[in-house]
Order: C-alpha cells, then sequence, then structure tokens
C-alpha cells in the first residue's frame, strides 16, 4: 500500500468510528432506561453494556485513524457522530431537540470544526526525553494544576450539589480529564518503544514513564466513564454528546498546544479562526442550555396542569 493511500484508509476508519462513537451514548442512556424501569442496575442491562462495547470499538477506531491520518482531517469527522447520535436518540429515545435545539446542536458541530481546522498543528516529538522535557515544563505544569484544581471544585463540592441540575457539571469534569487522556495516549507510544526495547541505559526510566502515563489514562478513563453515566441518568443523549464533543474537543485542543508549545507558530488567520469557532460554539451550547430549560419549564407546567 503506497502512502497516497494512507488518508483514505484514515478517513474511512474515522467515518465508521464516528458513527459507533454516535451511538454509544444513546445506547448507553437506553440500557439505564431499561434498568430503571425494571428496578435493576444498568451493569445489568445488555444494551448499556453494547453501548459499553461500542465505545471501546470507537476509540480503538480512532485511535487508528490518528495513525495513518492527520489529526486535522481526522478529528472534524467526529461531528458526524454527534449529529448521527441525535438521529438515533430520536429513533431509539425518542429523544427530539426542538428548533433552538437542532440550531444549538449544528452550530456546535460547525464550530468544533472551524476550532479544529485552525488549531495550532501538532510538532513531532520523537524521543522519551524531548517527550519528558515537555511534561516537566513549567507552563504545562502551571495548566495541570490548575486543571487538577478544577476538577477537585467540579468533583467534591459542585457535583453532590449541582450535577443532577446543570449538565455543565459533569460536560466539564469529562471534558477536563482529556487534558490527560490524550498526552498519556500520546506519550505511551514514545515510553512503550524505550521501555521495551532491552537497552539497558534507558530501560527502567522509560518503563516508569510508561507506568506512570498507564496509571494516569486509566484513572482519567474510568473517571470520564463514571459521570458520562451519571450525566446520561439525568440529562438527554443528544444534548450531552453535543455540548461534550465541543467542550472535550476545546480542553484537547489547549492541552495539546501547551504541551507541545504551538502557541509561537500561530498566525493572525488561525487566530481569527479560533475566535470565531470559540464565538460559534459558544452560542451553540448557550442555545442548547435554552432548549433545555425551555423543555424543563414546559414539562414543569403541564405536570401542574395536570
Amino acid at each position: 500500500m503506497d502512502d497516497t493511500s494512507f488518508p483514505v484508509v484514515g478517513v474511512a476508519i474515522a467515518v465508521v468510528s464516528s458513527f459507533i462513537n454516535g451511538s454509544t451514548f444513546v445506547l448507553q442512556k437506553k440500557g439505564i432506561l431499561r434498568a430503571r424501569k425494571s428496578g435493576g442496575t444498568y451493569l445489568a442491562d445488555c444494551v448499556w453494556w453494547c453501548g459499553t462495547l461500542a465505545m471501546i470499538v470507537g476509540q480503538i477506531g480512532n485511535f487508528l485513524a490518528y495513525n495513518v491520518a492527520p489529526a486535522v482531517v481526522v478529528t472534524p469527522l467526529g461531528a458526524l457522530g454527534v449529529l448521527f447520535g441525535a438521529v438515533l436518540a430520536s429513533w431509539l429515545l425518542q429523544e427530539h431537540l426542538n428548533l433552538i435545539g437542532k440550531l444549538g446542536c449544528a452550530l456546535c458541530c460547525c464550530g468544533s470544526v472551524v476550532l479544529i481546522i485552525h488549531s495550532p498543528k501538532s510538532e513531532n516529538v520523537t524521543s522519551r526525553v524531548e517527550l519528558e522535557e515537555r511534561l516537566m515544563g513549567p507552563v504545562f505544569l502551571v495548566y495541570i494544576s490548575l486543571v487538577v484544581l478544577s476538577l477537585i471544585i467540579l468533583i467534591g463540592w459542585l457535583s453532590p450539589v449541582h450535577g443532577k441540575s446543570n449538565i455543565m457539571v459533569y460536560v466539564g469534569i469529562c471534558s477536563l480529564l482529556g487534558s490527560f487522556t490524550v498526552p498519556s495516549s500520546k506519550g505511551l507510544g514514545l515510553a512503550a518503544q524505550e521501555a521495551f526495547s532491552g537497552t539497558p541505559t534507558s530501560d527502567s526510566r522509560a518503563l516508569y514513564l510508561f507506568l506512570g502515563l498507564l496509571g494516569i489514562l486509566i484513572v482519567s478513563i474510568l473517571i470520564q466513564f463514571t459521570f458520562i453515566n451519571k450525566a446520561l441518568e439525568s440529562f438527554s443523549s443528544n444534548m450531552f454528546e453535543a455540548i461534550y464533543y465541543v467542550t472535550f474537543t476545546s480542553c484537547v485542543i489547549i492541552a495539546s498546544a501547551i504541551l507541545f508549545r504551538e502557541w509561537t507558530a500561530l498566525g493572525i488567520v488561525d487566530f481569527l479562526g479560533i475566535l470565531c469557532g470559540f464565538i460559534t460554539v459558544s452560542v451553540g451550547v448557550a442555545l442548547l442550555r435554552i432548549s433545555q430549560e425551555t423543555k424543563l419549564a414546559w414539562s414543569q407546567t403541564k405536570a401542574k396542569e395536570d
């Protein structure tokens, strides 16, 4: 297979993965509703496990796609999953977005694509030493400290009090954890090359780095998984997926830009593109919130009338 076919393969894998990822939250939500109706736990529901399996397969597909095509091509295709998830939710869950919600969903997808296209392009880190240098950079350490502090406030204080009434609490937790999962995923490959190469001089240090990154990745994924299901217990799957896609993508772009020191190469055109993309997704998220509050107010009014 020649090099010209790689982007085609990557795009094909990314498209399939996007549709699989789009079904994840819908299937998990369906499993949660089925378990609630039967009085059992969703951990024993086969539909919920189908959604969980779809999440694993989808993420493996994304990993493969990023290895055979540029991220700037692959990542925007994630918006297809959001749109597919909205269609699937209307069929399986009867979750219908009103006009404001549909407009908000479309703006979130379009704005995210603009953000990704104009985001700073990653510099290649080709060695463990270079990766360690980037991870220990003062700017990145300050950023990670702020992320950890935010997560402590969100998980320890805001989640128990406002989690079930404000979707942004759970979205914020899951998205901020992307600051750990993506750098850890990228760093595992580099650390593994040296950790298992059999070279005595760099073996142990690389192994410790590999185990550390693997531990961070596993803990981050487990926490994300927990709060994604908490969100699905309280909010519609299509609304959560749209807002989560936007905020997760934004957090990953910021974390990668700081870790790989990409902002120095940011031109005026890309800066304006990022600004426009951010404004677009902000309006989209605001419209989705208005849609949710309008639907909630209508439900409460109808309940009082009944």
